[in-house]
């Protein structure tokens, strides 16, 4: 099974989407470089979130540009970030893990890269990625993350947060065991009826987590996709969908969506290869993700 971020998918995009410029001005304020600089340090953020996503640590050899025991040194310098900034929530978006040889092997890696983080404050959330549940079943997978399921919704300080789960088949059934083709990707009319209904009833506006991009076309993107997006652009809510899977990152404004997709922690040696965030939800609904090592900055409304 092979995800690998190749830049020839970068332009592949949604039947109904254009490429954004890699140069992103929203409101009046322009993209930050990827150093960790903020524009407006004065902005007191109504909540900070922490977000990491696609380590694929294993304990095995490098493959490619993959280098899969790297993501322990790589997080433990993303927590020690993670700790001084103090996120009130931290969010995994997918693929903690690589595949090992064996079940019991790959429950270790997760036990191992879940202790890991155990040292940051706030709540953590778990997004489910292709790679969490290759050997593993999606119960497996969320009894030892500590996670009751693997899509579902929360409020914290005036805001509302959707967790959704694209590893399921075209047919419906969903990732585990080996069963899938990791370019076969999908949210089940079931998970969008009940985010349809969720976001109906929610007063707050919204931001919306997914491993898989509901930007783009297979292989890295979600095939139901589209009646996703209705659903999102419909409710008129939702400040932003924060996404992984595509290794090299990328940022798009289709409609009135913005969609973020946050670089890989596995992808490249050496910790300048490392990318994680911070995300503040600052007044007037203004979004401000903080970049770290090799992930860039956005700033919008």
């Amino acid at each position: 099974m092979s995800d690998q971020g190749d830049e020839k998918h970068f332009h592949r995009l949604s039947r109904r989407a254009f490429l954004k410029d890699s140069t992103l001005f929203l409101a009046g304020s322009a993209l930050l470089s990827g150093d960790g600089l903020l524009a407006a340090t004065e902005d007191k953020p109504i909540l900070r979130l922490g977000l990491i996503t696609d380590l694929h640590y294993a304990d095995k050899d490098s493959r490619g540009t993959r280098h899969y025991r790297e993501s322990l040194t790589k997080v433990a310098e993303a927590t020690k970030h993670f700790r001084e900034d103090k996120p009130d929530l931290l969010v995994h978006v997918g693929d903690l893990i690589d595949s090992a040889t064996s079940l019991d092997a790959e429950k270790g890696y997760l036990k191992r890269i879940v202790k890991e983080f155990s040292g940051i404050p706030g709540k953590h959330h778990f997004v489910v990625g292709n790679h969490c549940v290759y050997n593993l079943t999606k119960p497996e997978f969320l009894g030892i993350v500590g996670q009751e399921r693997s899509y579902y919704s929360f409020d914290a300080a005036g805001c509302h947060f959707v967790i959704l789960d694209a590893c399921f088949r075209s047919d419906g059934e969903p990732y585990g065991r080996k069963n899938f083709k990791w370019a076969d990707a999908n949210i089940p009319p079931a998970e969008r009826d009940w985010l349809r209904t969720d976001l109906h009833q929610t007063p707050h506006k919204t931001i919306v987590f997914v491993h898989q991009c509901l930007d783009l076309i297979p292989p890295f993107g979600i095939n139901s996709s589209l009646g996703v997006c209705k659903v999102l652009e419909d409710s008129g809510k939702v400040l932003a969908i924060i996404q992984g899977h595509f290794h090299l990152g990328n940022y798009q404004e289709i409609g009135k969506l913005h969609y973020c997709t946050l670089s890989a922690v596995v992808e490249g040696s050496g910790p300048e290869n490392n990318a994680y965030a911070m995300m503040d939800i600052l007044p007037g609904d203004v979004i401000r993700i903080t970049g770290f090592r090799k992930q860039k900055s956005y700033r919008w409304s």
